[in-house]
């Protein structure tokens, strides 16, 4: 496969380059507690956490949505910089690529923005970011059009196949394929038959190290 050199990389944040499971499965688990629905495994939780809490918690919670969210966002920020974790390679990866000076460096996550950009600040990662957009930033979250957008304003680049979408999700790849980016999957498992529908990723890589390895071979 021939690939260009992309002009930017705009990466998914939770469990592509950070580790977050358990403090999402720990917060979604106590506003299920509270809010009187079953729990769910960790299992569960990784396949089914996707998309933002504005989009996902009307369909969870129903009248009840805006104080599963307030409760959800309490616990989560109890604790979450404590125990928020790079995944291996990341740093070292964001050094490389931002080194280059070629390359545009943007974050769109469905985590809300405020505590997106806390994170990268704690992890002193907010200096290798053009523009780090999370959840309730634009008008509509990813995998919508709109997040992207934001995240290469003032760039001069227009979504298309020299922007790599980064993730590790279905909704990740989703979000690639509605706006023309080229979907990577970032992930140690390679994507199964049929897994991502119609979204395919055009390229998977098992870590952060790979990706950087790629790149620099371009």
């Amino acid at each position: 496969m021939t690939l260009p050199l992309p002009r930017a990389l705009l990466f998914d944040w939770d469990n592509t380059l950070v580790d977050t499971w358990t403090v999402i499965h720990h917060a979604i688990n106590r506003t299920f507690a509270e809010m009187g629905h079953p729990q769910w495994t960790l299992e569960e939780t990784r396949a089914r956490v996707r998309a933002s809490a504005r989009d996902s918690f009307p369909l969870l919670f129903g009248a009840r949505a805006e104080e599963a969210t307030e409760l959800f966002y309490r616990i989560f920020e109890a604790d979450h910089l404590a125990k928020l974790r790079a995944h291996a390679g990341a740093t070292e990866m964001l050094e490389g690529l931002a080194g280059r000076g070629d390359i545009y460096l943007a974050v769109v996550s469905n985590k809300r923005g405020p505590i997106l950009r806390r994170e990268a600040a704690h992890l002193g990662w907010d200096r290798f970011f053009v523009r780090l957009v999370g959840a309730n930033d634009a008008t509509r979250d990813k995998p919508a059009a709109e997040a992207v957008e934001m995240a290469l304003a003032g760039s001069g680049l227009a979504p298309g196949p020299d922007v790599w979408f980064v993730g590790d999700t279905d909704i990740d790849m989703a979000c690639a394929v509605n706006t023309g980016c080229q979907p990577v999957l970032l992930r140690e498992t390679p994507p199964e038959d049929g897994e991502f529908g119609p979204q395919v990723p055009r390229i998977h890589v098992p870590d952060c190290a790979a990706l950087l390895d790629l790149i620099r071979g371009l």
